[in-house]
């Protein structure tokens, strides 16, 4: 699997996420013990595993377009996993610190959602950051040739 599928399966998952988490069915009501949010509005538990509100669900939804987007050429789905990379990266770190594990307040990043942003960061960095394969790299030339992409490798 390349860059490009990755694109396209993490866009597909985290769009699914994101609406999953606008379900009343699938959100468990929060209990307690956990850190405090200011912003209450659809908080709960997605799955009964994963903190998340209204504004955790837009930035699934965010992430998943900004996937399926970057699906469509090489260059994109690779910049995609390396921003996904830094993204979910930092926010595996603020989970883990007391003050920044609601992102001050706003969005739930506690508890399992930690294990989740790191391993979705280092699955991301490795379809980011790896070099091209043989395939790949015939596909970029095919996007230049066809004039369907103006970046550089």
């Amino acid at each position: 699997m390349g860059a490009r599928y990755f694109a396209l399966i993490s866009g597909i998952v985290y769009i699914l996420l994101g609406i999953f988490g606008f379900i009343p069915g699938m959100v468990a009501t929060p209990g307690t013990g956990g850190p405090e949010v200011l912003f209450k509005a659809g908080y709960g538990y997605l799955l009964e595993a994963f903190p998340i509100n209204f504004l955790h669900n837009i930035v699934h939804i965010a992430v998943g377009i900004w996937g399926l987007v970057s699906y469509r050429n090489y260059i994109r789905a690779r910049t995609y996993g390396r921003g996904l990379a830094i993204f979910y990266g930092v926010l595996a770190i603020m989970g883990l610190l007391p003050y920044f594990n609601t992102v001050f307040g706003l969005i739930p990043i506690f508890g399992n959602n930690v294990w989740l942003h790191a391993i979705t960061a280092a699955i991301a960095a490795y379809f980011g950051f790896k070099p091209p394969t043989a395939a790949e790299l015939r596909e970029h030339e095919r996007e230049v040739v066809t004039g369907r992409s103006r970046n550089r490798l």
